[in-house]
């Protein structure tokens, strides 16, 4: 029998970055969403060398050819420091639901970069499955139609306009930073693959803060314990776990099938909801819930 192991990797990463998105949600809260960002890589960061170290008897990834350090270096650039920068704006500016929405662009951009850099083809039972899933993961997104922007007074048409480009950047960056991380991580091992994308987040933000001057902020963050408890938690469950699930799922399927159950957070995230915050589930939620699933379970059988 043959076990789906690049789905069962991404359905995986999915719920890895439910509980990662909620603990990250409440740590930006106190510390802000650019000091986080770095926490989190540093704090991942450190899982990974801990379990390199025990599994492979090798802390750092010396092993690596040049050829995947340099793609892995730019897929860890373009998808966490490009592509996170756009999107923790995009919130800002256009609110959790639109910027989700205008996310679910990601599959698609996947697949058609998949076609062209690495030769994948989709069956037509995997391109409807695909279909199917992000109308699911639309719909439960659109769910919440007052949450149109999370700032207090009116968006200007102008920063409306910068604020979807930033979340369709957001999507760019996610697609992109997947498809350059398979062209870079070939056989090699996708958690050690993981740290190389790891060290380039933390470069990349290093260099921005040094620019920014952040760095005053980001040492006061640290002393906030609860903050640092939280992004424990998610760096675990995202940046380490998640991560190197997302790119095992890459590693044995194709790139717009792994980045659309990846895509599945939206979906997964309602019964943690309904169990940590006791809100209710409308039925346009639980209709495109069950929508999402039907396409996760055309994908499975494809």
């Amino acid at each position: 029998m043959h076990i789906p192991l690049g789905e069962l990797a991404a359905l995986g990463t999915a719920a890895c970055w439910t509980l990662s998105s909620i603990a990250f949600s409440a740590a930006g809260k106190r510390i802000g969403s650019l000091s986080l960002n770095i926490i989190r890589l540093v704090m991942a960061f450190s899982f990974v060398t801990l379990y390199c170290a025990v599994h492979r008897g090798m802390p750092l990834p010396l092993d690596a050819t040049a050829h995947a350090w340099g793609w892995l270096l730019l897929s860890g650039f373009v998808g966490f420091v490009l592509g996170d920068i756009c999107l923790f704006r995009a919130f800002v500016l256009l609110g959790p639901r639109l910027t989700m929405l205008i996310g679910a662009s990601a599959p698609p951009i996947a697949s058609f970069l998949g076609y062209f850099l690495l030769n994948e083809r989709m069956s037509k039972l995997g391109m409807a499955g695909m279909v199917v899933t992000l109308m699911g993961i639309v719909w439960v997104i659109r769910e919440r139609q007052t949450d149109v922007s999370s700032a207090e007074v009116p968006l200007s048409s102008k920063d409306h306009k910068i604020g979807v480009l930033l979340a369709f950047g957001g999507a760019v960056g996610q697609a992109s930073g997947m498809v350059l991380g398979k062209i870079g991580m070939g056989t090699y091992d996708p958690v050690s693959a993981g740290q190389i994308r790891i060290i380039a987040g933390i470069v990349g933000f290093s260099a921005l803060f040094v620019i920014i001057g952040w760095w005053k902020k980001t040492a006061a963050a640290i002393h906030d314990r609860r903050a640092m408890g939280l992004a424990a938690i998610g760096s675990f469950a995202g940046p380490f776990v998640g991560v190197s699930l997302s790119l095992l799922a890459i590693k044995y399927t194709e790139t717009g099938i792994a980045v659309t159950l990846m895509s599945l957070t939206p979906v997964f995230i309602i019964p943690v909801v309904l169990i940590l915050r006791i809100e209710r589930v409308s039925a346009r939620a639980a209709v495109g819930a069950i929508v999402a699933v039907v396409g996760v379970a055309m994908l499975w059988v494809r």
